[in-house]
């Protein structure tokens, strides 16, 4: 929880309450279901909650906007996001049943109102979204594919027009090319100077 607020610290006591209930609710459900890596679960707020918040490090989403997280997994990064950004809706879509069970019973357990867990394929919703977001789910080829359609034209941040924000990590070049899209690349280690976020990144396409 401390690295978190190393970098943020305009949370609300609510807020500030959620982030910290992450921890035991994880954990918690770690042992029924497997949505984080055993090495990993002791390492929670970096490398899953501060991971996903650098995503919010370069873009403040409007109120109201409407944000979807392709395979989200255990809930990331659309849970850590939700509890940042309070007046977005976040609507967190995995294929997986076990794994969206533990994004309703997280969202429940820190009481956050603005999410929606949808058990399907991500290609199958078809609904008007401002911004898509995930993390190592699929090449950005599939990811673009997949979502393009369901993100409608417009401006829901101060920084971006609406598209696709995703974290990723390693060499990308190859990614890229293959992809026939021009992304734009933000350091996540310019941001928060942390060893492990050296080559990740936060990847933006626009609509």
């Amino acid at each position: 929880m401390e690295i978190i607020k190393k970098y943020f610290s305009d949370f609300s006591p609510a807020q500030t309450e959620q982030f910290r209930l992450l921890e035991p609710l994880y954990k918690e459900w770690n042992e029924k279901i497997n949505v984080v890596s055993r090495k990993d679960i002791e390492a929670l707020y970096e490398k899953h909650v501060l991971h996903a918040l650098a995503i919010a490090a370069i873009c403040n989403f409007h109120d109201e906007a409407t944000v979807i997280d392709i395979g989200t997994g255990g809930g990331f990064p659309g849970i850590p996001l939700a509890v940042f950004f309070p007046s977005v809706h976040f609507t967190l879509v995995d294929s997986i049943g076990k794994k969206i069970k533990v994004v309703q019973e997280v969202a429940q357990g820190i009481g956050l109102q603005n999410v929606t867990p949808v058990h399907a394929r991500v290609e199958t919703i078809h609904k008007d979204f401002d911004f898509a977001v995930s993390r190592a789910v699929a090449p950005l080829a599939e990811l673009w594919k997949w979502i393009k359609p369901s993100i409608k034209k417009g401006r829901k941040s101060d920084e971006f027009a609406n598209g696709l924000l995703c974290l990723k990590g390693g060499n990308l070049s190859d990614e890229i090319a293959s992809s026939g899209l021009r992304p734009h690349l933000f350091p996540i280690y310019e941001i928060l100077p942390e060893e492990f976020f050296r080559e990740k990144y936060v990847v933006y396409v626009p609509r």
